[in-house]
């Protein structure tokens, strides 16, 4: 049975008669599927974490394990709310974000650490620019806690192929943490592991889309955000550290699958036709090659898996579309786009760093 939230929303009102400007309501929303251990771990720091108009939630994808009891038992402030099948990450969200009355959102991965104060500057940058629709903090390894971490690093882009990378992170090379990239400034996408988001602009955009399940579903929502005329940005002020790996380790199979079907829809939907006709193609052929590479590597799966989301791709293409939610222009400014090949230059030139790959920005 699901449970409801009763609205809630930031006392405007009060603070229009005193003069005294309200804290945005900033609702984190934790998308839980047998995460009992992470909560236990890390929820204590985000309830510690400072910023005091915030609302904590769980919403949990009908676990199997004793998540749902031990929160009622252990976190009697955290809210639930309990989704009645393991959705995925872009339906589970979608389905408990209805329920969330909130001037902002933080999709929060269960296996994220976050640091004092990490809230208030992205909040600040966000309300200081009316344009920045999402924006993520800097996002460090939890194991290796010099380095970034994979999913997100400090700030996502894409290349003119639609392989995403990071500021501080290009394929599987992760950079250590200097300093080097602690500005805030605007990016392609916003890691999904810590994702904040205006919620008037989140069901504007009619949220994730379901078709994904999970992976590079937060980057499609951030290309129809930038296609729709807003930004999207990395605040390096605010830092938390991530496991990675928690729900699907990196080699499983599902989860190539997932990341190389999606990234073909991703394409197929947000890109002009004319440069969709023949980027996907190119993409098809290099997946292809990666794929064969895979095989003779001993990697049986790994090929069948990409062939696999080959076909569902084809599928989705001549049967499924109706399922996705496409773009609702596609003449916004992209910022975060790499007009050459990753591919090129990480494979071929040998660079292992964004400031070698992206010199003029």
């Amino acid at each position: 049975m699901n449970q409801t939230l009763n609205p809630i929303s930031s006392p405007a009102s009060d603070g229009a008669a005193t003069g005294y400007q309200p804290m945005p309501l900033v609702a984190v929303v934790i998308l839980n599927w047998n995460g009992r251990k992470y909560l236990e771990q890390f929820l204590p720091a985000l309830l510690a974490s400072g910023y005091h108009n915030k609302k904590i939630i769980v919403a949990d994808n009908a676990s199997t394990d004793d998540s749902v009891v031990f929160l009622q038992q252990h976190f009697p402030s955290v809210s639930i709310i309990r989704n009645e099948r393991n959705e995925g990450f872009a339906k589970g969200y979608n389905s408990a974000l209805k329920k969330v009355a909130a001037d902002y959102y933080v999709l929060l991965n269960s296996d994220v650490e976050v640091t004092t104060g990490w809230i208030d500057p992205v909040i600040e940058l966000m309300e200081n620019d009316p344009s920045i629709a999402a924006c993520q903090p800097k996002i460090k390894a939890y194991h290796s806690r010099q380095q970034f971490e994979y999913a997100g690093a400090c700030g996502g882009w894409i290349d003119a192929l639609g392989y995403p990378f990071s500021r501080g992170r290009i394929f599987d090379m992760v950079e250590e943490d200097t300093g080097q990239y602690d500005d805030a400034e605007p990016c392609f996408w916003a890691s999904g592991a810590a994702l904040f988001i205006k919620a008037t602009c989140y069901h504007e955009l009619k949220g994730l889309d379901e078709y994904f399940f999970a992976h590079q579903e937060e980057i499609d929502l951030c290309w129809r955000l930038q296609l729709a005329g807003y930004k999207v940005f990395v605040q390096p002020q605010s830092v938390v550290y991530h496991i990675g790996g928690g729900t699907l380790p990196k080699e499983n199979n599902l989860k190539v699958f997932l990341n190389f079907r999606n990234n073909l829809v991703m394409l197929a939907k947000n890109l002009p036709l004319a440069d969709a006709m023949w980027k996907v193609p190119v993409r098809m052929w290099l997946d292809a090659v990666a794929a064969w590479k895979g095989l003779m590597g001993g990697s049986g799966g790994y090929f069948i898996a990409i062939a696999s989301a080959h076909v569902h791709f084809i599928k989705w293409w001549m049967f499924q579309k109706k399922q996705s939610v496409f773009p609702q222009s596609k003449k916004g400014n992209l910022y975060g786009y790499y007009k050459g090949s990753l591919v090129w230059q990480h494979f071929v030139k040998k660079k292992t760093k964004f400031s070698e790959i992206v010199v003029d920005k």
